[in-house]
């Protein structure tokens, strides 16, 4: 039984070896083609684009599932998502939408069985080609591309050496913009869990030339990637041995602790539900049904009653 548990935790946390296909990175080059060339554009799509790029950001966020109407039908009760299928893609794909902005999708995995989904972040790099080879050189593995994606992007899927998937991508409409706090509902933060957190933040400064931030919580070290002032993901230890090395998806939620109760009557999993001992209770990770896991955010961490009565 403790056996099937650590095998079944394993799974719900990530890490897993994925080969999405870039054909679902034409979902993110399809919502962004439309609204680079006109504001008018570029708010019927919702999704801002940068006037320069901006590498070493997580620009879009797939999730790989062998259920996509499954976790659309979660997905959509629970943060009130919006999905629209892409048509004339090479696969299946569909856009998710949240409060007014494309910012994802879901694709079904190639080659591999039940149990395997999980969210693949994108980061922007300025060349495809040399990050892969930077990666291998370092110690990462191309699992898939690189490649051009319908002649207006290139992409690629890798593990770093850690054994966590990411990938690459050059968009040449542009990076979605910096444009403050996420709405609720919408992609918040990335984070890496890793086995070495100092190896990890030493692999990706080295790759896009982030400023790496130590700093000290009652967890441990907390490596903090930025550009210049600008967060864009981070880095700790992974909590449990049965977790493997992965990048984490955060949404931004008001209420994570009624969405977690919410979870299990719509077919999915609470991994860990909130804790006053993990960032005041404003956090919880959750499994959808085919396994993915989500963390679920209140940012700020705290909330205003609880920020007035703190010294």
């Amino acid at each position: 039984m403790a056996r099937a548990a650590a095998r079944s935790r394993a799974r719900l946390h990530g890490g897993l070896l994925l080969a999405a296909g870039l054909c679902a990175l034409g979902g993110l080059f399809s919502a962004m083609a439309g609204c680079a060339s006109t504001p008018s554009g570029a708010s019927k799509a919702g999704i801002p684009i940068s006037p320069v790029p901006l590498y070493g950001k997580f620009v879009w966020h797939d999730l790989v599932t062998e259920d996509p109407a499954a976790v659309k039908r979660f997905y959509g009760e629970l943060l009130g998502w919006e999905f629209q299928d892409v048509k004339g893609s090479k696969r299946p794909y569909s856009l998710i939408k949240a409060r007014g902005r494309w910012m994802g999708g879901i694709v079904q995995p190639i080659g591999v069985g039940k149990g395997h989904s999980q969210w693949l972040g994108y980061l922007s790099v300025p060349d495809v080609d040399r990050a892969v080879e930077q990666a291998g050189a370092g110690g990462g593995k191309a699992l898939v591309g690189p490649e051009d994606v319908e002649k207006i992007g290139r992409a690629a899927v890798i593990t770093d050496p850690q054994g966590a998937p990411v990938g690459f991508v050059r968009s040449q409409p542009g990076d979605p913009a910096d444009t403050g706090l996420p709405e609720p509902g919408q992609f918040l933060w990335t984070e890496h869990l890793a086995e070495d957190p100092v190896a990890a933040a030493t692999f990706y400064k080295d790759l896009l030339g982030y400023e790496v931030e130590a700093r000290d919580e009652s967890g441990g070290t907390y490596y903090l990637l930025k550009q210049g002032q600008q967060p864009r993901a981070g880095i700790l230890r992974k909590p449990l041995e049965v977790v493997r090395p992965n990048w984490l998806t955060y949404v931004r939620v008001e209420d994570p602790a009624a969405l977690a109760a919410r979870v299990e009557s719509l077919g999915g999993r609470v991994v860990m539900a909130p804790r006053p001992d993990v960032r005041g209770g404003s956090l919880a990770l959750i499994a959808d049904p085919t396994g993915a896991v989500l963390a679920l955010q209140r940012y700020p961490f705290k909330t205003e009653e609880a920020a007035e009565a703190s010294p």
